[in-house]
């Protein structure tokens, strides 16, 4: 996609083509009916405006007028209080806590995992082997409620989902006991929301 050097008077969010982190991003963006400038970068010719916001060059990194913003997780929840409708995390502490007990948990375990397994070698098939144990190992979690721990779509979920769409791609597959995780899966796939935050690359990893 072209980089516009015109003003930003909308959000703008540099994204990667195919990433769990940028893709999480893009599904807030798309719960909330948020429009934004998207731009697609190639990691290895970054664009100059990203140089200059963002010296790390890390994605994803929103840009709201003059703020700047590049850490996964702040992003989320900024876009989370800066749109609040829908909210994306329930109103009572108690759950709230324990949704971003569930977050800190993928965060720091799950997806490292979902990126190890995205090479090859003995390394990345016993990533692939950790990953569907903990995935089963959280089977009741995805049976408690319609969404993960929740009634109603949340930043969990935003984690959760592009997870749970690459785990095809990243060759791990699931047992048919898993059949809750699937469900799961497909409640969100379904929503056009979902298909919105899809990158073209992103769309070509599940049959």
């Amino acid at each position: 996609m072209a980089l516009s050097t015109r003003s930003r008077t909308i959000l703008t969010l540099y994204s990667a083509r195919d990433s769990v982190h940028c893709h999480r991003i893009r599904l807030i963006l798309a719960a909330k009916g948020v429009s934004y400038d998207l731009v697609l970068v190639d990691r290895a010719k970054p664009p100059e405006d990203l140089i200059d916001l963002n010296p790390t060059q890390s994605l994803p990194t929103l840009v709201d007028r003059d703020l700047v913003l590049y850490e996964t997780s702040v992003v989320a929840e900024y876009l989370d209080e800066r749109y609040p409708h829908p909210p994306l995390m329930p109103i009572d502490p108690l759950s709230r806590a324990r949704l971003r007990l569930a977050i800190v948990r993928m965060e720091r375990d799950w997806l490292p995992l979902a990126e190890q397994c995205a090479g090859s070698g003995k390394n990345s098939e016993a990533a692939r082997k950790r990953l569907r144990e903990a995935l089963m190992g959280s089977l009741s979690l995805f049976k408690a409620a319609k969404f993960f721990l929740n009634p109603e779509m949340s930043l969990a979920d935003c984690v959760l989902a592009p997870l749970i769409w690459r785990l095809q791609s990243l060759g791990v597959s699931l047992p048919r006991e898993a059949q809750a995780i699937h469900d799961y899966g497909d409640r969100i796939f379904r929503n056009p929301g979902f298909t919105r935050s899809l990158t073209p690359d992103e769309k070509l990893l599940r049959d």
